[in-house]
């Protein structure tokens, strides 16, 4: 380990608090993803969603093979988180990306798209609440968590966008989010670090802390049958390449 980090856990511990457990998983490599840019994973029983960043479809992965079931093109831009409920797709876009020519559908601020999940098509559009960029959603009991990443918060919706509660988090670049009974998973690309928080006010309750070198950077996340599902969009901060060895991958670990 070295020291960089040593201060990351020692960070993760202070986060976390004082005797919430700090978790390094084993990460196992499933596959990569159809267009190499993931960065959303939705887990339904139908099969996992996958939402790329640069072209921004949305593809239904067969769970066993990793083969793709559905291909839907999408009017999200710049994709970064996404979640399935109420019969719905829905996907976070951030507008413009560096990665690839403008189109005219592009969010010229960040949005949550409602996408009928048979065809792709564009249902509806919200703007995020407080205005700024979206990394991560989770669909839970009829509502919509978001990562109002302006407000260091993430906010519940209901299915109009109108605001239900909101909890604060405790690091910046909030990505991918899963629910665990009654908290939610909530990934922190920056420091690696995948925390879990009380749904009520925000509590850190434990700490996954993934290794630099040898773990992909996450970007999006679910967890499901008790297994967690972490993508590597192979873009960094500012549409950057962020240099990982398992950049386009989508992985698995579980504790």
């Amino acid at each position: 380990m070295n020291r960089r980090e040593f201060i990351t856990v020692l960070a993760a511990g202070v986060v976390a608090g004082r005797h919430a457990p700090i978790h390094h998983p084993k990460m196992e490599v499933l596959w990569k993803s159809p267009d190499g840019h993931p960065n959303a994973l939705e887990a339904t029983p139908e099969g996992l969603w996958v939402g790329e960043q640069v072209t921004d479809v949305a593809y239904l992965l067969d769970w066993k093979t990793g083969q793709v079931l559905r291909k839907l093109p999408t009017e999200s831009s710049n994709t970064s988180g996404m979640a399935y409920g109420g019969g719905f797709l829905w996907m976070a876009a951030n507008g413009k990306s560096l990665w690839r020519d403008p189109k005219p559908t592009d969010a010229t601020t960040g949005e949550v798209l409602k996408v009928d999940s048979l065809t792709g098509k564009t249902v509806a559009r919200y703007p995020v609440p407080g205005g700024g960029g979206v990394h991560g959603l989770l669909w839970v009991e009829n509502s919509l968590w978001v990562t109002t990443l302006a407000q260091k918060r993430l906010t519940q919706v209901d299915i109009h966008f109108n605001v239900l509660h909101s909890i604060p988090v405790p690091l910046d670049r909030a990505h991918g989010l899963a629910w665990d009974r009654d908290s939610i998973w909530c990934v922190f690309t920056s420091d690696r670090q995948i925390i879990r928080l009380d749904a009520k006010d925000g509590r850190a309750l434990e700490t996954v802390q993934l290794n630099r070198t040898t773990d992909p950077d996450p970007h999006g996340m679910d967890r499901y049958q008790g297994a967690f599902y972490l993508c590597d969009a192979g873009i960094g901060v500012n549409g950057a390449d962020n240099g990982s060895k398992l950049a386009g991958s989508i992985c698995r670990f579980r504790l």
